[in-house]
C-alpha cells in the first residue's frame, strides 16, 4: 500500500501536479493515524463475472486496489473486448489520468470515475450532496503519448482550495459557496462547511449525479453525503467508490482504423494555432522533471521528515 501510494505521488510531481503529489503525504498520514484509513488492509475480489469485477478496498489507501483494478480491466478487455472494475470501501484515489496510463500503453481506451465526499449541491439545492466526482479518459496513440482528458466536475479542484487555506490566502469568487449557499472567498469555509460550483451549471450537476451513481450504485460504495470531508482531522472512513473501464479497439473498428481516426482528429486539432493536446503539458513536465529532478519545498520536506521519524 505504501509503495503504490509513493509511486503515484512521485508520478504526480513529475507531471507537474504538486497539489496531488508530495503535499498529500501529511494528508494520507493523517488519515492513517486518525483511523480514517486502515494501513493493514488488503484488497480482495468481492465479485466477478466475465468482463466485470468488483474489488473491496477494505478501507485502506486505494492505490494497491487501483493497480489491481487496472490489470483486471486490461486482461478482461483482451478476452472480452471490454473490461470493467469497480472498487468499494475506498478513499482518495489521486490523479485518475495517471492510473489510466497503463491502459493506454496496452493499446486501449481507458475511462475512470470516482466519487468523493459531498462538494456539489443538486441543482437548485444549497447543501453539498455529490462529490467533485472527477472523470478521466486515456486514448492510446501509435508511437506517441496518449491523449489524456482528466477533470473534476467543479470549477477548480479541492486541492487548489486546500493549498489556499494552507497558505492563508483568499480564493476567487466563483469557486465556492458557503454553508448558506452563497458565494464565498474563504477557503476554510468552502472546504469544511460549504460547497463548490459545478462546471457548466445545471449540466455539471447532472454529470455529478450520473458519475455518483456509476461509482456507488454499481459498487455498493458510500455516496458523497455519507463520507466526511477528506480534510477533516476527525471523521469516518470514506468508503467511496471508483470505476475503471478498458475498451479494446481491436474488438471494434480494428487497431489500424482506430489509430488512423485518432491521428486524423489530432492533426485537425493541431492545425489550429494555439491548440494543445490534453495531457501534453503533463508529459512535457514529466520529461523535464526526470531530467532535472523534482523540487520539494523545504517546509514540506521538513514535515515529511518529521512524519518519517515519528
Amino acid at each position: 500500500m505504501a509503495e503504490t501510494a509513493a509511486q503515484h505521488l512521485v508520478r504526480a510531481e513529475e507531471q507537474g501536479l504538486p497539489t496531488h503529489g508530495m503535499s498529500r503525504v501529511p494528508f494520507y498520514c493523517s488519515m492513517l493515524r486518525n483511523g480514517r484509513a486502515d494501513g493493514k488492509a488488503r484488497p480482495t475480489m468481492a465479485a466477478q463475472k466475465a468482463a466485470a469485477c468488483l474489488i473491496d478496498n477494505a478501507d485502506g489507501l486505494p492505490f494497491e486496489s487501483v493497480a489491481w483494478a487496472i490489470e483486471e480491466v486490461i486482461q478482461r478487455a483482451r478476452a472480452n473486448g471490454v473490461g470493467f472494475a469497480g472498487i468499494r470501501n475506498s478513499a482518495h484515489v489521486g490523479v485518475l489520468g495517471i492510473h489510466l496510463l497503463k491502459v493506454a500503453q496496452a493499446g486501449m481506451v481507458g475511462v475512470a470515475f470516482t466519487n468523493s465526499p459531498a462538494a456539489i449541491p443538486a441543482w437548485g439545492g444549497k447543501k453539498a450532496l455529490f462529490g467533485t466526482d472527477p472523470v478521466a479518459f486515456a486514448f492510446a496513440r501509435k508511437g506517441e503519448q496518449p491523449i489524456v482528458v482528466d477533470l473534476a466536475l467543479t470549477t477548480v479542484t479541492r486541492g487548489k482550495i486546500m493549498v489556499a487555506m494552507q497558505q492563508g490566502e483568499r480564493i476567487p469568487e466563483g469557486w465556492a459557496l458557503d454553508r448558506h449557499g452563497k458565494p464565498t472567498t474563504d477557503p476554510k469555509e468552502a472546504i469544511e462547511q460549504g460547497s463548490l460550483f459545478p462546471i457548466g451549471g445545471t449540466k455539471g450537476a447532472m454529470l455529478a449525479l450520473a458519475f455518483e451513481l456509476v461509482c456507488t450504485a454499481l459498487t455498493g460504495a458510500a455516496i458523497g453525503a455519507e463520507a466526511d470531508s477528506f480534510f477533516s482531522e476527525q471523521g469516518n472512513k470514506p468508503r467511496i467508490g471508483q470505476a475503471f473501464l478498458a475498451i479494446d479497439p481491436g474488438a471494434l473498428a480494428g487497431m489500424d482504423r482506430y489509430f488512423e481516426r485518432v491521428e486524423t482528429v489530432v492533426r485537425a486539432m493541431l492545425a489550429d494555432e494555439g491548440v494543445r493536446l490534453p495531457g501534453a503539458r503533463r508529459f512535457a513536465a514529466e520529461k523535464q522533471q526526470r531530467a532535472e529532478g523534482i523540487e520539494v519545498a523545504d517546509a514540506l520536506l521538513s514535515s515529511i521528515g518529521k512524519l518519517a521519524a515519528a
